[in-house]
């Protein structure tokens, strides 16, 4: 079984506190069958320390963007330095980008400029576009719809939303990534949007450090714990863990279709 953790952000982990390296974090996943990490900028100010981090292991690829609540705080850019960044061969999508209202009203004009500059370089690029939503449902779609998302197509990470965002996300062409909070047992929402989306429109992912899922929850992230968003999964849809890896793993390559998997 392989398994693909499609969005963490192997920067972020408080390696001192887990008592590991960066080798062993890496090795911990490999022994819960990830065979392919996604580590995902949120910052134009922090990507170059976060690829050196990491550029070292040849199952690690990148995202280079501005996640919504940092816009604003990297100095200044403009959309030929993102692409210039976002060229590079082991960045295979743009992002995180997109829109968060829930923890800022205070940016949304800018929010929306900087979203709609991450869809321009995707598809310059033809790479592939991360969001990041919350509670932002219209505008999140209007948006990718009016700028053309559906070309360079795109996933909705961390999905906590409802299923008529989920359909509208899969009706311009973008998957769906699902990660830790769909073990939560107040989650049951989510449980239910997960069972009737495509398992081929699904993708996996930690969202490291952050949101470990059951039976770690509390406690720090790291990419091995894919496996049990897989399990769950794979509990909710009626089929095989084995099913949900090789599905998944294969919605990754179709997507990331630059990544080295």
């Amino acid at each position: 079984m392989q398994l693909i953790d499609s969005h963490c952000h192997l920067d972020r982990i408080d390696l001192e506190k887990e008592k590991i390296n960066f080798e062993q974090l890496i090795k911990n996943a490999e022994q819960a069958d990830v065979q392919h990490l996604l580590c995902v900028a949120i910052s134009m100010d922090q990507f170059p320390s976060m690829f050196e981090k990491a550029q070292g292991y040849n199952n690690v690829s990148f995202s280079c963007g501005v996640h919504p609540l940092h816009v604003g705080e990297d100095k200044e850019y403009t959309l030929e330095q993102l692409k210039t960044l976002a060229d590079q061969p082991r960045v295979v999508a743009i992002g995180e980008t997109g829109l968060d209202y829930y923890y800022s009203k205070d940016s949304i004009k800018e929010q929306q400029a900087s979203f709609e500059h991450h869809i321009d370089v995707a598809n310059q690029l033809d790479k592939p576009l991360i969001v990041h939503t919350r509670d932002a449902r219209k505008d999140t779609i209007d948006i990718l719809k009016s700028n053309h998302a559906d070309k360079c197509q795109g996933v909705l990470h961390c999905f906590t939303e409802n299923w008529e965002m989920a359909k509208a996300a899969l009706d311009i062409n973008f998957y769906i990534s699902i990660s830790g909070i769909v073990t939560f047992k107040n989650a049951v929402e989510l449980q239910d949007v997960v069972k009737k989306i495509p398992l081929d429109r699904l993708l996996i992912e930690t969202d490291s450090p952050y949101l470990a899922p059951a039976p770690h929850r509390g406690k720090q992230n790291q990419p091995a714990y894919v496996k049990h968003v897989a399990e769950f999964i794979a509990g909710l849809k009626g089929v095989s863990v084995e099913e949900v890896a090789e599905v998944t793993t294969n919605n990754f390559k179709q997507l990331f279709k630059t990544a080295q998997v």
